[in-house]
């Protein structure tokens, strides 16, 4: 006891814990948070992650809850929750007040370091809202608020696109920012300068139904600074070891797991196929020389169904936040909504279903010969423009399960039905995510409040944006 006193000056120096770091650095906590991001969007754990259900890209071999929108059986809401607050939001935050505190940095880049911090805040933020609909905004992350209120959905995204604006006025291209812990773009501003703009892009077109003079100047002011080619795509990279490896490798390659949980769905490969898709070779893999897929919403034989491409499950596939093919969707409904944007909303089309092709793999031949079929071709494919810029996306947005589900309440296109079971009530796709049971016993008040607020805490209520 002698002994092992006169090591340490008081007792407190026994409870540092000698494995765990006690300051970490703004660049280590912003790098977590943007991989904790890129894993909820990406991740197939059905307890995180069911889009890629919804919207019918995959279906399930065995278990029926996910396809069948079930979100209570499992703790789905609450880990979406968590990541985004805890992991993502608040280790954003914290990163925020280290870099403001620097005392050694110069302000210039300080300035490109807080802008590469808030442009991620606000695709967190956003996540959030587009999932749930209203959610704690002015009062979260306050530790000495265990009961924060919850803000009107609308009111937060239009304080979310300020933020953004200010986040943009920040950057200097000339300047770097965060750069070894920017593994997205390595500190090049110019490339965060086209991403912020992407995302402007993107969110003002989400409430382009109910906000249009707010849609229109925030998709008419980005539209001249966003992605130009698949080389600016937002991309995060993964690597071939855990706990660093492609979520989706985590669940499908077996080098990590034996489980056969997934096969591709019928609804997508069904469509595909009639379009002689050439990205089918990348999507999925074959069954006796075609590509099938499992009845969605059903138990399917793992081994009868095309499943998912090796490459997608590769440890070391990359996870995409933005790219340049949703610009050009994006791009022309803009055109098709009379927004002030040059070329024509044919031109951006094939770009996009381009720019998704090759992206993929595939060659220009492939590209042409693809928009040349009269159900692809702009001028004759079947529908309004929603019909035919939702449809192509869809097909697209393969592997964005997120995304993918975003656009589907947006556009309303593809007609997606859910699955008939014969004996149970009617199922509906949903359209958000229900609020964690922890908020009801922790937060109760305050989450019935905005349960009756947007009509219901029910996967089935529509949010402010999704026009019935």
């Amino acid at each position: 006891m002698i002994l092992m006193a006169s090591c340490v000056e008081n007792l407190e120096d026994y409870n540092v814990d000698q494995k765990s770091a006690a300051n970490v650095p703004p660049a280590t906590l912003y790098t977590g948070a943007v991989k904790e991001l890129s894993d909820v969007i990406t991740t197939p754990d059905v307890n995180i992650n069911n889009y890629r259900f919804y919207v019918q890209q995959w279906t399930t071999t065995q278990y029926l809850d996910e396809p069948r929108y079930n979100m209570t059986t499992r703790l789905i809401p609450q880990n979406v929750w968590q990541a985004l607050y805890r992991d993502v939001l608040a280790d954003l935050g914290e990163s925020k007040r280290l870099v403001e505190e620097d005392a050694f940095t110069t302000d210039a880049i300080k300035g490109n370091q807080m802008a590469q911090i808030e442009i991620m805040e606000v695709f967190a933020w956003s996540v959030l809202l587009n999932t749930f609909g209203n959610v704690p905004y002015s009062e979260a992350l306050n530790p000495d608020n265990s009961l924060p209120a919850y803000d009107d959905a609308a009111t937060v995204y239009e304080e979310i696109l300020s933020r953004l604006d200010a986040a943009l006025n920040r950057i200097d291209p000339d300047e770097t920012g965060f750069d070894e812990g920017d593994i997205i773009y390595e500190g090049d501003m110019e490339l965060w300068w086209k991403f912020g703009n992407t995302l402007k892009l993107k969110l003002g077109m989400v409430i382009a139904d109910v906000n249009s003079s707010l849609a229109q100047s925030a998709v008419e002011a980005a539209a001249p600074n966003v992605f130009m080619d698949n080389s600016d795509n937002g991309a995060f990279p993964y690597l071939s070891a855990p706990p660093n490896n492609n979520p989706v490798s985590e669940e499908m390659n077996p080098l990590f797991t034996s489980r056969q949980d997934y096969v591709v769905a019928n609804t997508l490969v069904d469509a595909m196929n009639e379009l002689n898709d050439p990205r089918r070779a990348f999507y999925f893999t074959q069954v006796d020389g075609e590509y099938k897929g499992g009845i969605y919403g059903f138990s399917n034989s793992y081994s009868d169904f095309s499943t998912i491409n090796p490459t997608i499950t590769d440890p070391t596939f990359e996870a995409l936040l933005l790219d340049y093919s949703e610009v050009k969707f994006l791009l022309a409904e803009a055109v098709e909504r009379g927004y002030n944007i040059e070329g024509t909303a044919e031109e951006h089309y094939n770009e996009a279903i381009a720019a998704s092709i090759a992206y993929w793999g595939g060659t220009e031949e492939q590209t042409n010969t693809y928009l040349a079929q009269p159900q692809v071709d702009y001028s004759s494919a079947p529908g309004d423009w929603k019909d035919k810029i939702g449809n192509q996306k869809w097909i697209a947005l393969y592997n964005r399960g997120y995304d993918a589900w975003l656009e589907w309440r947006r556009l309303d296109a593809p007609d997606l039905q859910p699955p008939s079971v014969e004996g149970a009530s009617e199922l509906v796709i949903p359209k958000r995510v229900i609020y964690p049971i922890n908020e009801q016993t922790l937060n109760g008040t305050n989450r019935s409040a905005a349960g009756q607020a947007i009509g219901g805490d029910n996967s089935e209520t529509y949010l402010w944006w999704d026009i019935e």
